[in-house]
């Protein structure tokens, strides 16, 4: 039996035909048998330059379905898919294909010079473009192509996926996700949240981040069902979608806009069967507001980049706000402390986790590896929890310090490491605090040199060197930053201190 992810695709596309899959902003529909032939035809473009099993794709372009066939096709002929952000800059990416070392390198055509240069100092063999029109030059090469393609045969342990995650080094890993725990994630997903044939997801969703790439998507693939594929959010379009929809996944930000517009209603969901929301954490008060509008509560469920979902609330059941849910089938979850050893239930511990689902390792860093799992096969997601008796898990923190703002990780580090190599800083420390709109609004609490540097020239700065969702919305001064007796920043102290009204002073 094949264990590639895309045979199972495959043969559930096969038997939906001319189903639709596929939806765009524009009303072009494309069937599950029109997706099994342009997945083909990229998958044959790219072994014609040279990509084989294995290797790497990296793509950096807006999303499309042509992108998303791309990353289908990707898996089909079993080569490795790595999705990187819209929103990275040169210095970025270059960390990214230095260390990926992929084979293809994808853009946008407006970025293809810049881009290419790139790409050549650190040993891409070809750089191709991808637009949604199909006037790339990958889709040009494609379309020429044949429209059948003998999918590659793989491993269950063959890496599927790169997704770089970081730390709080800064450094970005990679995390390798591979074809049997995507699949096993899949299928329990595709169980636990009801999915069949004649649902529509409302997707909304990025194709660089895990929640729109596969966890999301693959509910679809695997249950033959459609998507209405928007090219990003927006509340009124999504208002006017919601009638023809049956199940839509966010994050947290979707749900706080969609509650802003008057014409979010009770009435206007009634066609909806399943609000998720993932990636950040959903305040409470948002999902009791939520449902007082709408009479439904939110599902929330808990994943990471490194094994894609851990545990949910249920479909059928008691949903608890504030509380991510019970682990979901494949995946083991337990509380332990700081030396491993498991906690009793009710008692604050690191998240630990097990199962099908969990990633093969962080791309050529074995050390590393080694070093998030215990000596009995258990990966420390770095985060707090808390598990009740009857197995429903509400996280309480992040030990490693992580921001998720928007759904999108930030890591501290990387962004002090910014902001201490401008002039007039002394030192940062860089902080999540609540936001209703983001989840969590990316701090920085900088000492300085210069008594004259302002929050506004901080930001300024940053944003001509990394993503904007890693750009601080608030910056504050200090004189000192709080350690404890080791003299490390009490960070803890900082969110206190500083969870209060916009400031750039």
């Amino acid at each position: 039996m094949n264990a590639n992810i895309f045979a199972t695709f495959e043969a559930i596309a096969r038997e939906a035909g001319d189903a639709a899959f596929l939806e765009t902003d524009d009303s072009q529909v494309i069937s599950y048998a029109r997706m099994l032939a342009s997945t083909a035809r990229y998958a044959h473009a790219l072994v014609s330059l040279g990509v084989r099993p294995g290797d790497r794709v990296a793509v950096q372009v807006d999303k499309s379905a042509r992108n998303y066939c791309l990353y289908l096709a990707t898996l089909r002929m079993g080569a490795i898919y790595l999705p990187l952000n819209t929103a990275y800059r040169a210095d970025e990416l270059a960390y990214f294909l230095a260390d990926a070392q992929p084979r293809v390198f994808v853009c946008e055509p407006a970025d293809f010079a810049p881009r290419s240069e790139l790409a050549r100092a650190h040993g891409v063999a070809h750089v191709m473009t991808l637009t949604e029109e199909g006037g790339g030059t990958l889709d040009r090469l494609a379309d020429a192509q044949p429209e059948t393609f003998d999918t590659a045969q793989v491993a269950g342990d063959d890496v599927a996926l790169i997704i770089y995650t970081s730390g709080t080094t800064g450094r970005p890993k990679g995390a390798m996700l591979t074809h049997a725990g995507l699949l096993s994630n899949g299928l329990a997903l595709t169980k636990l949240w009801g999915f069949g044939r004649n649902d529509v997801l409302l997707h909304a969703l990025p194709l660089f981040h895990a929640h729109g790439l596969f966890i999301s998507g693959h509910c679809a693939l695997l249950s033959g069902s459609r998507l209405l594929f928007l090219k990003k959010f927006n509340a009124q379009q999504v208002l006017s979608l919601l009638p023809r929809a049956t199940v839509m996944m966010g994050v947290p930000t979707f749900y706080t806009r969609l509650l802003d517009e008057p014409g979010f209603t009770a009435a206007r969901s009634t066609n909806m069967r399943l609000f998720v929301s993932g990636s950040a954490p959903l305040l409470a008060d948002t999902n009791r507001d939520f449902q007082q509008r709408t009479g439904q509560i939110v599902l929330e469920r808990y994943g990471m980049t490194e094994s894609a979902i851990i545990t949910s609330n249920p479909l059928v059941g008691e949903r608890r706000i504030g509380c991510v849910g019970q682990a979901i089938d494949g995946v083991e979850v337990r509380i332990a402390d700081d030396h491993d050893q498991l906690l009793p239930v009710d008692r604050i511990g690191g998240i630990q986790i097990r199962g099908s689902g969990v990633m093969k390792g962080y791309w050529r860093k074995p050390e590393k590896t080694a070093e998030e799992f215990t000596a009995d096969g258990w990966f420390r997601t770095g985060d707090q929890g808390i598990r009740s008796s009857d197995g429903y898990l509400t996280i309480v923190g992040r030990a490693k310090d992580l921001v998720i703002s928007g759904g999108y990780n930030v890591y501290p580090k990387e962004v002090e490491m910014a902001i201490d190599a401008l002039a007039g800083v002394a030192e940062s420390a860089v902080i999540g605090i609540p936001d209703r709109d983001f989840g969590e609004a990316v701090t920085a609490v900088v000492v300085r040199q210069d008594p004259g540097l302002t929050g506004e020239q901080i930001i300024q700065a940053l944003k001509g060197r990394m993503a904007n969702y890693k750009v601080p919305k608030q910056v504050h001064f200090v004189p000192e930053l709080p350690r404890n007796a080791m003299g490390k920043v009490m960070k803890s102290t900082l969110r206190e201190t500083y969870a209060g009204p916009l400031t750039l002073a």
